[in-house]
């Protein structure tokens, strides 16, 4: 039998378990399984490709360069993912955005040029290329910017500057014109440097990625990625219809359309539409909160109120209800290990424990849920924003844990503030809050959080870890 029939039988195979894959992250019982099934499938397509009759006209050398590739990428993603910690997660995302992103742009080029050079190409396989290199320029420069904020690199906030609608829509605008003056050179006889056109679509769409994501605020990257993995997506199709490959399309279809659809509930969950997070800078006024010891003080004579670790394990350790508020701070602590430790210490005295997960907490989607389950807190526990506010009035007490704008009541009241409107954690409602924090420094939207001023409140100053281990030794010690 030869084995080269087999190829489409193998693709449309592939394909099935790229749809499983998608089915098993739906859930985090089934989303290690499914992350298996997708990754056993794309294992298998790879595999096929060497059967493939032009990739076998390409010789030993191809063979060699291909295999090569492979052993590279491959050892980098399995190094890079091993190594990378919880907190620099949405960084790596970013990366197999942006990596994914420029190798279909280059896919695209390298089919054009083919095609210009030698058995010539149609308008319609060089608007689909023109697609590919866009889509993909814009997502690999624009996924470089989000790995360069998240991992401080460059300034997390919102970077406006005038006559910022202009430059981008310039260059959206010269993308397009010469996208469309490379297609009517293949289409009749305008004497244009094709080459020469084709590096500038390039190299104008490298621009307006970064010009895309620049303006826009580090609290908004979770959305900003998932956008861009969109971009991804559809990126890799339209490199699918140039290579006339079912599989890409199949593959690149399938990652547009649930990055769409991930982007979108993100931003509903955020109560802002998507073109408010691309163009609205959010987060770019400046920090207004000082450090420890610097109190913020309401107008009406409010100030915040400190604790100590043995006053708040004395608190905890003698209440009924405890609902614990995992944020970015917990992550960038390590402390989940540690948190499990309290929780499992409260259970054995008869506390009942669950965690409030908001939808965009953490850098990324899920971060908080693979955070937690990394300390093999039960699933049951964690309970979604909706789930979980009913449940706040009755908390004895609420422990927030780095969480400062999902958690911020000025979302619901203060008509002026960035996040107004945003749906939020109703910490504000339990009968009493712990907040650990390392200082009163302002979270990413850059405003102070009125639940610190909230009689009910009273802050826990320092490291995360170190805090929660203290508050095991105070609940031990009650």
């Amino acid at each position: 039998m030869d084995l080269r029939s087999l190829i489409p039988l193998t693709y449309l195979i592939a394909a099935v378990t790229f749809v499983l894959g998608l089915k098993g992250l739906s859930g985090p019982k089934t989303a290690v399984n499914g992350n298996r099934i997708a990754a056993a499938g794309m294992l298998l397509a790879v595999g096929a490709t060497f059967f493939d009759v032009e990739f076998q006209s390409y010789g030993t050398t191809g063979l060699l360069v291909t295999a090569a590739g492979l052993v590279v990428g491959g050892a980098a993603g399995f190094v890079g993912a091993r190594l990378v910690k919880m907190t620099a997660m949405p960084q790596m995302v970013a990366l197999f955005n942006g990596a994914g992103g420029g190798a279909a742009a280059l896919v695209s080029i390298l089919e054009l040029m083919r095609g210009l050079g030698g058995a010539g190409v149609t308008p319609g396989e060089t608007i689909t290329s023109m697609l590919g290199l866009i889509i993909g320029a814009v997502s690999f420069s624009g996924s470089a910017i989000a790995f360069g904020k998240l991992q401080g690199l460059i300034t997390p906030r919102a970077f406006k500057y005038g006559g910022q609608q202009i430059v981008t829509s310039v260059l959206f605008g010269g993308m397009i014109v010469l996208s469309l003056l490379l297609t009517a050179s293949v289409a009749s006889t305008v004497g244009v440097p094709q080459l020469a056109v084709m590096t500038g679509v390039a190299l104008l769409a490298l621009l307006f990625g970064v010009a895309l994501v620049m303006p826009i605020g580090g609290a908004d990257m979770p959305v900003v990625i998932s956008l861009l993995n969109a971009f991804t997506g559809l990126a890799v199709a339209a490199a699918g219809f140039v290579l006339g490959n079912q599989l890409l399309i199949v593959a690149g279809t399938l990652v547009g359309a649930s990055g769409t659809i991930l982007t979108r509930l993100m931003s509903k969950a955020m109560n802002r539409s998507i073109a408010n997070v691309l163009f609205g800078a959010f987060g770019a006024a400046p920090a207004g909160g000082g450090e420890v010891g610097g109190p913020m003080r309401a107008d009406d004579g409010r100030t915040v109120r400190e604790t100590t670790a043995e006053d708040a394990a004395t608190l905890l350790a003698y209440a009924r209800n405890v609902i614990i508020v995992p944020g970015y701070g917990l992550a960038v602590a390590q402390a989940q290990h540690n948190v499990r430790e309290l929780a499992d210490l409260l259970e054995s005295r008869g506390v009942n424990v669950v965690y409030a997960i908001h939808p965009v907490a953490g850098r990324m989607p899920g971060h908080m849920n693979v955070l937690l389950a990394e300390a093999n807190i039960p699933y049951e526990k964690l309970m979604d924003m909706d789930a979980v506010n009913p449940e706040f009035p009755r908390a004895d007490v609420a422990l927030v844990i780095g969480a400062n704008d999902v958690t911020n009541p000025a979302a619901r009241s203060t008509k002026g503030s960035p996040i107004y409107g945003m749906p939020i954690l109703d910490v504000d409602k339990a009968q009493q809050i712990i907040v650990i924090k390392r200082s009163m420094k302002p979270g990413f939207a850059g405003i102070d959080n009125d639940l610190y001023l909230d009689p009910k409140t009273q802050m826990l100053f320092g490291d995360a870890k170190e805090a929660v281990a203290k508050l095991v030794a105070g609940v031990k010690a009650s």
